[in-house]
């Protein structure tokens, strides 16, 4: 691929094309569908500030403040329209920049703009983010982790009505952006080759999770000059990798420690200072920072993440007189520390800050077991900026299910709430928690993802971007996430880092004690029936409904596999059913039983809650315990509710 300082050059259909890539800042002027696409994929632009630019959103929370947020569709709609429903009227000039559901329908959505009587966009609900209809394509609109989100922009002059063409709509987040007495020209649907082109290199940068530097070396970001240090750092040692004395810009880092960042001790800490401010800009553990979860690596977007051994940020840094850099490695008691080999490259160049227009880079990093009835902040900040991103690990601190993540996010902009969302994997364009193959693993992709998920470990988490639809404030911001159904009601221990750009520098921040740099382990795990793994032998049936149901005829076995809990020994716990028909199990760990046969035949039906059936010694080879099920007289089922692993002391 060709690359010019302003633009890009591809080759499409054998032709060569050329993009252009405008080193002045995109939204000045006016806004279209082109200049915000080009936003999507233009991280120089980030530093930049919008004044008279409000970012809200509408979408289905309970405005009873209980947790119906789309389940039933009363807060999905904000009238009725000759038995179809009205979701958005929005006031102009202005752009729709997301566009988020888990429960896409077949129905039609139709977007009247600027009064008109007649829908100029009509689409069927799916296909916003089904890679069927063009422009609505591949990956700048589909699915991933439950949850379906389009962020191909559609702007609107002077007003965006949008009507739901269906009896039910559930769950539904629309994010958009006011510009009062902005220059803004509204969607048409039509698209010349140029816009064409420019839809299909922002593509490429998206699907690219492997990114280099030179995906994002344009604008004020050209001109990349490369400082790379080698060096071994030492329990109780802090070493500097990057200096400079005069104005520029960091465009982009990499940090290679091969595993070093990995485990349960987070003791190697990130900083960075501008201009000799009093506090840093960034401080926090290198693991947290680039989105490990739980001690290892899980994120991997178009801006940062971790690569093979590799951890990359491609966040602008710019800064007015200086900048410095540095590692530290915070030395426990008690606790053998081996030093660590790291290898930084710093991508910079001398482009130096426009104080009128663009803010410093800033990243908050907080732990908390956040305290019942208050929310955790990601960023609570004064002045002008607009934030730009957020990484979270939550940890239940109660076992089971992680009902914690259906509590909302909320921010305030300028003391006015402008979002309120619909649960914690909802704001990562998430969905589903606890339902197979939606958000119950780990995956990434470009601006959002599920950091790590594990109903036994009762810990997931998420990351997500804002480009085109950073937050904007003027004098303030909050920005927060609930913990539980309603008013913060479940136990929990929440890590983060939000990332923003900002007019004035930090005034405090949270030390990383020995504590909080260690990786939150809980002593009971729980396997949710829904969840389990399954292998089957001789003659046994299993369904699974309100637990996993064993039906044989003679006798059978079932192998259930033991995932994501540590090694160590264990009491095994389960719940099951007695009824009339119940059968005979035994449990064993492969070849070492653990049970004698137990009857689960009554006459009348009866849950046996938390029954102790044996000792394990678990294993990353002997992860797993084995139900072996005979019929009993007629009683040919045997139904299993959880199994409950208690860690046993050493």
């Amino acid at each position: 691929m060709l690359k010019s300082l302003n633009g890009r050059f591809i080759i499409w259909g054998g032709v060569i094309v050329y993009i252009f890539l405008s080193c002045t800042p995109i939204a000045k002027k006016s806004f279209n569908y082109s200049s915000e696409l080009e936003a999507l994929s233009r991280l120089d632009l980030l530093p930049e500030f919008r004044s008279n630019c409000i970012v809200e959103q509408i979408s289905s929370y309970d405005k009873t403040g209980g947790n119906d947020d789309g389940f039933n569709g009363t807060y999905s709609y904000i009238r009725k329209e000759n038995n179809k429903l009205g979701i958005a009227d929005l006031k102009g000039p202005g752009i729709i920049n997301r566009i988020w559901t888990p429960t896409p329908t077949n129905d039609s959505l139709e977007f009247y703009f600027d009064g008109e009587k007649n829908a100029s966009l009509k689409i069927c609900f799916q296909d916003l983010f089904s890679n069927r209809q063009y422009p609505f394509i591949e990956p700048i609109c589909g699915e991933g982790v439950g949850g379906f989100y389009c962020y191909l922009p559609i702007t609107y002059k002077k007003s965006c009505k949008i009507v739901f063409d269906g009896p039910k709509l559930e769950f539904i987040q629309i994010q958009y952006r006011n510009l009062p007495g902005k220059k803004v020209e509204t969607y048409t649907g039509e698209f010349s080759q140029q816009d064409k082109d420019l839809l299909a290199e922002v593509n490429r940068i998206w699907a690219d999770l492997s990114p280099a530097v030179t995906n994002y070396t344009f604008g004020k970001s050209a001109g990349v000059q490369t400082e790379e240090k080698v060096f071994t750092l030492s329990p109780g040692e802090e070493v500097s990798f990057f200096e400079m004395a005069e104005p520029g810009r960091i465009v982009g880092m990499s940090i290679d420690g091969g595993t070093s960042f990995e485990g349960l001790y987070k003791d190697v800490i990130l900083s960075a200072k501008w201009d000799n401010e009093k506090v840093e800009a960034i401080y926090a553990p290198v693991a947290d920072f680039f989105g490990y979860a739980y001690g290892k690596g899980a994120m991997r977007s178009i801006l940062m993440g971790k690569q093979g051994t590799s951890n990359y940020c491609y966040l602008p840094m710019p800064f007015d007189k200086s900048a410095s850099m540095k590692m530290i490695y915070k030395k426990r008691e008690g606790i053998q520390q081996s030093p660590i080999s790291v290898n930084v490259k710093v991508y910079y160049n001398s482009n130096k800050r426009n104080v009128k227009e663009e803010g410093k880079f800033y990243s908050v990093w907080r732990r908390e077991k956040t305290p019942l009835g208050i929310f955790h902040k990601f960023a609570a900040q004064k002045g002008k900026g607009h934030y730009v991103g957020t990484i979270h690990q939550a940890q239940g601190l109660r076992p089971g299910m992680t009902l914690f993540f259906e509590g909302d996010d909320s921010t305030y902009v300028d003391n006015k709430m402008r979002l309120h969302g619909t649960g914690s994997e909802d704001y990562y364009n998430g969905g589903w928690y606890a339902l197979l193959d939606r958000w119950d693993r780990g995956n990434s992709l470009p601006l959002h993802g599920c950091l790590d998920y594990s109903l036994p470990m009762a810990r997931t988490g998420g990351y997500r971007f804002f480009l085109a639809d950073k937050m904007s404030y003027e004098k303030e911001i909050y920005h927060g996430m609930e913990h539980g159904e309603v008013k913060n009601n479940f136990p929990v221990d929440y890590t983060s880092v939000g990332f923003f750009y900002a007019a004035q520098p930090l005034q405090g921040r949270e030390e990383p004690t020995a504590e909080l740099r260690t990786v939150y382990q809980p002593t009971e795990h729980i396997y949710f029936p829904q969840l389990m793994q399954l292998s089957l032998g001789g003659g046994v049936q299993v369904t699974n409904e309100r637990g996993i149901r064993m039906t044989t005829q003679h006798g059978g076995v079932v192998r259930i596999m033991l995932n994501d809990v540590p090694e160590g020994k264990y009491k095994v716990l389960i719940n099951y059913f007695e009824k009339p028909n119940g059968a005979d199990f035994q449990v064993w760990q492969r070849q070492k039983q653990l049970s004698g046969w137990i009857s689960t035949k009554k006459d009348k039906e009866v849950s046996k809650d938390r029954v102790h059936v044996g000792d394990i010694n678990l294993t990353e080879q002997t992860n797993s315990v084995t139900f072996h099920v005979r019929n009993n007289n007629g009683g040919d089922q045997f139904e299993l509710g959880l199994i409950i692993l208690e860690r046993m002391k050493e």
